[in-house]
């Protein structure tokens, strides 16, 4: 099941159940089928300067995204607990999946970081099941601007 590489642009992306903020499940195939595209980030942890920025310039341009088919789920190793106050704190308007148990970073094939073993910073954008995009050094304050460019390409 875990990928020794990140996942390419061409694979298919992981159909797993993972924990959201909330403690309810999220199967990542079925919400696949429910919009044109998802977009699944990851991020070291939660309530760090880089990483709120990364949050907060997805939840400042949320509109953009829906409005080109765009859901976003945001991934890290922090509990339910820590999730739920990032995504309240910061009013993000989209899910956050508390990989407590490292499913959805070994799937997406995410590595981590030597020092405290951290997800790195990492962005796929998946359509109709399969990657499309991958952003191996996502940015923080850039991460929606990136997205938002690839979509305009993608109807070139």
């Amino acid at each position: 099941m875990a990928h020794s590489d990140p996942l390419k642009v061409g694979d298919k992306a992981p159909d797993i159940t993972a924990v959201t903020e909330t403690g309810d499940k999220l199967n990542f195939g079925d919400f696949y089928k429910k919009q044109p595209y998802t977009l699944v980030y990851f991020f070291p942890k939660a309530d760090t300067p880089g990483c709120t920025a990364q949050g907060c310039s997805l939840r400042d341009a949320y509109a953009d995204l829906q409005s080109k088919g765009v859901a976003v789920i945001g991934v890290s190793l922090d509990t339910v607990e820590a999730q739920k106050a990032f995504k309240d704190k910061y009013h993000f308007p989209f899910t956050l999946i508390a990989d407590t148990d490292k499913t959805v970073v070994g799937a997406f094939g995410v590595p981590l970081m030597a020092i405290r073993l951290l997800a790195t910073r990492q962005a796929y954008l998946i359509k109709d099941g399969v990657v499309i995009w991958t952003d191996y050094k996502a940015a923080t304050k850039e991460q929606a601007a990136d997205v938002l460019k690839v979509l305009a390409e993608q109807k070139a």
